[in-house]
């Protein structure tokens, strides 16, 4: 099998000296047998594998954590920190655990916080950091750096991150910014910079690919609940009551999906990946009208991104684009509540009913991390200082099956993450809710 392996090979910077990693002398360390990752320990990207194929591919990518040598110098480290794009739980943690893991395990005494995203770099004054400083943000919601979307100029990003002396750059953000980020690492190449370059892939949906999951993610599903809980009793308290949710999924249903599995209150659940219709034998007001008749009460989950080829748009909105170059989406929420009410008014006039909507997005997003995604955000910290330090550049950290390991920057900014709709997990969730196969439907 070691044969067959395709190991993904990561840019190292070239100009610095190797010298010996001060965890050695660190008081909390005590280095063994396997304390240090070698080169030859790899992570593979898949677990499971048809023994009767010796044609599958082995990929694997090098695992994360400490090395015996390193190639900085810590007292020669300056160290930049940015958080770019939307709130998501857990971005205060990240950023403590890279100053407090900076400071500690490495001995790095220069590390800057960059204000607003990525326009913060040439347009705003640099905030020096310690870990006094940043000692309770992780009990904060939001990022203390500030955040913001869009103001990507890479020419001035680079002349800043090179006239400020910053040889280590931690980009966090989703995966517009890891594209960013992408282009940042090729513009220090090409200027030849001893500068490492790492991304922390944020992004609340879950839809970064390779990795196991993003940060904030388990976060998110818990409070998602609390929404599903609070419809479930608006629907239940009513005559012909219909508690409508609205959850976060521009292109993927993760948060829907692993929040209607978790509640097991939710009737139907309709993501990005799966289309439905309206009307029609099969279609979505056949089914809630049943429910209703059922059970007196229907909760519906809709992530974001589904349905939007269904809601009607001007001109003007088919081009709208918000700051990162998005389509701006049309509340699906909003659009659903009141086809909803139409459809009932037109087929039962005069007949009780009722829908609540409750879109939970901002107080999901700006909620603190859950101690599951505290801890998972340390890790994800110190495994990018490893690796920084180490002298790799242009990569991610991240777990893969439950193992962290450094993988191409590149790579994770190509790769989306969607919900496989043929995965037992999505049947899972019709056997959950009952619903339909509306596709299926529709084609037949």
């Amino acid at each position: 099998m070691a044969d067959a392996t395709s190991i993904k090979e990561l840019p190292s910077l070239t100009g610095l000296h190797q010298r010996r990693n001060p965890l050695e002398e660190n008081p909390f360390f005590h280095p063994s047998h396997g304390f240090y990752i070698t080169p030859s320990d790899v992570v593979l990207s898949q677990v499971v594998y048809d023994l009767s194929d010796a044609s599958q591919p082995h990929v694997a990518y090098h695992r994360a954590g400490p090395r015996r040598e390193i190639l900085y110098e810590p007292s020669s480290v300056k160290a930049a920190i940015v958080t770019c794009g939307g709130l998501c739980p857990g971005m205060n943690t990240v950023i403590r655990e890279l100053v407090v893991g900076l400071w500690e395990l490495y001995g790095v005494r220069e590390i800057y916080g960059i204000p607003a995203g990525y326009r913060g770099f040439y347009s705003m004054e640099a905030v020096e950091l310690n870990p006094k400083l940043v000692h309770n943000w992780h009990k904060k919601g939001g990022t203390v750096l500030a955040t913001s979307r869009g103001g990507f100029d890479l020419c001035k990003i680079v002349d800043a991150i090179q006239q400020n002396g910053y040889n280590q750059v931690y980009i966090i953000g989703g995966d517009g910014t890891m594209r960013g980020a992408v282009k940042i690492f090729d513009e220090v190449s090409r200027r030849k910079l001893e500068v490492g370059i790492t991304g922390i892939p944020k992004t609340v949906d879950n839809d970064v690919g390779i990795i196991d999951r993003s940060f904030g993610f388990q976060t998110a599903v818990e409070m998602a609940q609390e929404a599903i809980s609070a419809a479930h009793v608006e629907a239940e308290s009513a005559v012909n009551g219909i508690g409508l949710v609205k959850l976060m999924g521009r292109s993927t249903g993760h948060i829907a999906l692993h929040a209607t599995l978790s509640s097991r209150d939710v009737d139907c659940c309709l993501i990005p990946e799966m289309g439905f219709y309206l009307e029609r034998k099969g279609g979505l007001f056949e089914f809630l009208e049943q429910r209703l008749k059922d059970h007196g009460h229907a909760v519906l989950v809709v992530a974001e991104g589904a349905g939007q080829e269904m809601i009607p748009r001007t001109e003007s909105q088919k081009q709208e684009r918000d700051e990162s170059g998005n389509l701006v989406f049309l509340d699906v929420g909003v659009w659903l509540k009141s086809a909803l009410k139409e459809w009932w008014e037109r087929e039962h006039p005069k007949e009780l009913f009722t829908v609540k909507y409750i879109d939970p997005t901002y107080m999901i997003r700006a909620v603190p991390a859950n101690a599951t995604d505290n801890l998972y955000c340390t890790l994800l910290a110190h495994s990018s200082i490893h690796g920084v330090m180490a002298g790799y550049t242009g990569f991610v950290s991240g777990p893969i099956n439950g193992n962290y390991a450094y993988i191409p920057l590149e790579e994770v900014a190509q790769t989306k993450n969607e919900v496989n709709t043929s995965d037992p997990k999505w049947a899972w969730v019709r056997s959950v809710t009952n619903q339909p196969d509306f596709e299926t439907n529709f084609k037949g």
